[in-house]
């Protein structure tokens, strides 16, 4: 069988990369902070097939294939689908699930272990070889999430509305086996982006993932939004309804699969720190939390983590695509 070339898709600079993954994780981070309004508002399942929709409506020029690009390959579209059933549909139920059911200390804790997850699976499935500093950056970023949400009081859970609300009962156990199953989908998602990232341009993949994410969202989606009552929402929270559509089916996605291009995933892992630092500054800043000095601390050692993963380093780390 005749091999197809594979496509020239230009990669960005290492620094430009560090950027678009940072910012990716920042993003991801605020609409994570900011979901809980809209779970209480929409529900889980439709909240998520709400932002799928409109996201696919959003890049569907994105889906086209450029003339530059080989056809997809059967392994290349079970990495798709994979891609969006971990990381798009599977992560979003049991991070909106699993967050709804556990305190924001515990979620944080168990979200300060992504970076290492990221680590273990880029090792394991990708061959990459991660040196000491790479660890040390991992270490940081734990410690400091860890940190931070320790720092935290306890804060009352906010469970789902709309009548999808029975499923979200006070059940911490649950809600952290939910979040830690998020932490799974959010590193298979980045070992599997830098395979994609090989052969597809981020736009494409952005779209592609989407797509896929609204087709298994829709039979539960369409069930709930004919049961709700959407005069009830008010008009900002469609306004951060398109944000979050916006933020977590477009952006987040096509900067983290544009930073891929240029970094190994391990590497890349680290970045993820700036999630849970994110959504304590949205806390912060938007919601009326307090900042202490413990957290302070908190957030610079987590820096540090990303600091020790970006200085050149030789080849401290090696990608394999």
């Amino acid at each position: 069988m005749r091999s197809h070339p594979v496509s020239r898709i230009q990669t960005p600079n290492r620094w430009t990369s560090y950027g678009f993954l940072a910012l990716s994780m920042t993003l991801v981070g605020s609409y994570v902070a900011l979901s809980k309004p809209l779970v209480a508002a929409l529900g889980v399942f439709l909240l998520a097939w709400l932002r799928f929709g409109i996201g696919a409506l959003a890049i569907a020029h994105w889906l086209k294939r450029p003339a530059n690009e080989p056809p997809l390959s059967g392994r290349t579209q079970v990495l798709i689908f994979l891609e969006s059933f971990l990381g798009n549909f599977l992560f979003s139920i049991s991070m909106l699930f699993g967050v709804s059911m556990t305190s924001a200390v515990s979620a944080g804790v168990i979200m300060a272990s992504i970076p290492a997850v990221v680590a273990i699976m880029s090792w394991f499935f990708l061959k990459e070889r991660i040196g000491m500093r790479v660890w040390a950056a991992v270490g940081c970023g734990a410690l400091g999430i860890g940190l931070l949400a320790l720092s935290k009081g306890e804060h009352s859970n906010m469970h789902s509305g709309g009548p999808d609300a029975n499923l979200a009962q006070n059940s911490p156990m649950l809600g952290n086996l939910l979040v830690f199953v998020s932490v799974l989908c959010e590193a298979a998602y980045a070992v599997i982006g830098k395979k994609l990232t090989g052969t597809l341009s981020p736009k494409r993949i952005t779209a592609l993932i989407n797509l896929w994410g609204f087709v298994l969202m829709t039979p539960i989606g369409l069930y709930m939004a004919l049961q709700f009552n959407f005069a009830g929402v008010t008009p900002s929270s469609w306004l951060l309804l398109l944000f979050y559509a916006l933020a977590a089916s477009v952006w987040t996605v096509w900067l983290w699969m544009t930073g891929l291009k240029g970094v190994p995933a391990a590497q890349a892992g680290v970045f993820t720190v700036m999630l849970p630092i994110s959504a304590a500054l949205v806390g912060v800043l938007a919601l009326g939390e307090s900042l202490s000095g413990v957290q302070a601390v908190a957030f610079i050692i987590a820096l540090l983590g990303v600091l020790l993963a970006t200085l050149p380093s030789g080849k401290s780390v090696t990608p394999m695509v």
